[in-house]
């Protein structure tokens, strides 16, 4: 096997087991267990934890702007988007362990650095994007800040994931998120916008109905 394939197999099962246990209850020693390798070749490819953590959040980041970019190519309007996210939101929180980004902020500042530049720079600029696309369309209100409702998100995705207001043992990440998304994106919509955003929700409720995916949640 390649340097680079065994690098990607690495990366590839460290994600997967900090998604489903958190970053950090999972040891180099469950890393190797887990893709059946010596702690040894680990640490070929990475100098320590820290650094595979880095370098795990920087192919988790990549993934997640290549999938919002081509949502954004394949959406209608502003709305349609909107709506796409909150599908994806309920996919891909769904394998997230909630004290994931506490641990990265705590343990791993590196790490934690890539997902904040990630919120700052990416999520911003595509909030202020769509908003401004939708204020044009008519679906958002016109009397919005487009800078000021993206910062106000920034703050909610935070919330989102704080354990004090929303405790992994009452609440489920996945729902929390698509729920308060939502509530979000209610406040901003004109009538037009929120028929039009229902309309694509209904539209995704039936077509999950008749051609129902394994293990698919519906909204």
């Amino acid at each position: 096997m390649e340097d680079h394939e065994i690098k990607e197999k690495i990366l590839e099962g460290s994600e997967k087991l900090f998604m489903k246990y958190g970053v950090r209850s999972i040891t180099m020693d469950d890393i190797a267990r887990h893709l059946s390798v010596s702690k040894k070749t680990l640490y070929q490819y990475f100098v320590d934890k820290d650094e595979l953590v880095m370098m795990v959040s920087k192919k988790y980041m990549a993934a997640n702007k290549a999938r919002h970019d081509e949502m954004v190519k394949t959406s209608e309007n502003a709305i349609d988007e909107l709506h796409k996210l909150s599908v994806c939101m309920r996919e891909s929180l769904g394998a997230i362990n909630a004290p994931l980004l506490f641990d990265i902020q705590k343990y791993h500042p590196k790490a934690w650095s890539i997902w904040q530049t990630h919120k700052l720079d990416f999520i911003y600029n595509s909030v202020v994007r769509n908003l401004k696309q939708g204020i044009k369309d008519g679906h958002f209100r016109e009397d919005l800040n487009p800078h000021i409702i993206a910062s106000l998100r920034m703050g909610i995705i935070e919330m989102c994931f704080d354990e004090k207001i929303f405790p992994p043992a009452r609440f489920n990440l996945a729902e929390v998120h698509v729920q308060v998304f939502e509530h979000f994106v209610f406040g901003l919509t004109t009538e037009k916008g929120k028929k039009l955003y229902l309309k694509y929700k209904e539209n995704y409720i039936h077509s999950a109905k008749t051609n129902p995916l394994p293990h698919e949640t519906i909204l």
